[in-house]
């Protein structure tokens, strides 16, 4: 994996008017991200976290890619500093793609998009359709009643037990990157199948 470019699918809010410590904290894992040689895609939002870490990404002197619909380009939702654009037809085609590209996933706070994305990585890694790493960046506990929901629907048999090597909750940006790194390094603990 060392000789590999490695590419980080980052979701998270495109809302505005943000507690700063969300924005530092996006910032911050790009910058962390573009100083270990890793490439940030996420949807390619002008404003609120996507901005942020494609920010720290940029002025660390790394990548930033994004992936986002057209219709989104033509209501002027991009964000215009990216190394580069990936146009697709529709949201669907977005998710795809930013599968298909990444090694990865780290969510970062969000609203109904950005937990719609986390529990779709989620579904499909359960599955073994996408099977790698899927980090949740609780800043300020943004997150905490994922987790829970998450362990309840395990202790109550919607999920089985080994479904909570499906995702790692962590509290920083320092965490979110060594976790992959160590994930990205390491084989991969089988899943239990959901049947």
């Amino acid at each position: 994996m060392s000789s590999e470019k490695i590419n980080i699918c980052v979701f998270g809010a495109s809302s505005r008017d943000l507690e700063q410590d969300y924005i530092d904290d996006a910032y911050k894992l790009g910058k962390l991200m573009a100083r270990r040689g890793w490439t940030c895609f996420n949807g390619a939002g002008c404003e609120g976290l996507m901005r942020a870490v494609s920010d720290g990404a940029l002025d660390a002197g790394g990548e930033a890619i994004g992936v986002i619909p057209q219709f989104m380009v033509d209501n002027g939702w991009h964000y215009d500093r990216l190394t580069r654009i990936i146009t697709t037809a529709d949201m669907h085609e977005r998710k795809l793609t930013l599968a298909q590209m990444t090694q990865a996933v780290i969510a970062l706070p969000g609203g109904c998009g950005t937990m719609e994305e986390l529990l779709e990585a989620i579904t499909w890694r359960q599955l073994n359709l996408a099977p790698k790493p899927i980090i949740v960046l609780n800043t300020l506990g943004y997150y905490n009643h994922l987790s829970a929901m998450l362990t309840t629907a395990i202790e109550q048999g919607f999920m089985r037990k080994s479904h909570n090597r499906l995702v790692k909750f962590v509290n920083s940006p320092e965490q979110a990157v060594e976790v992959i790194e160590k994930e990205l390094h390491e084989t991969p603990q089988p899943i239990e199948s959901k049947y």
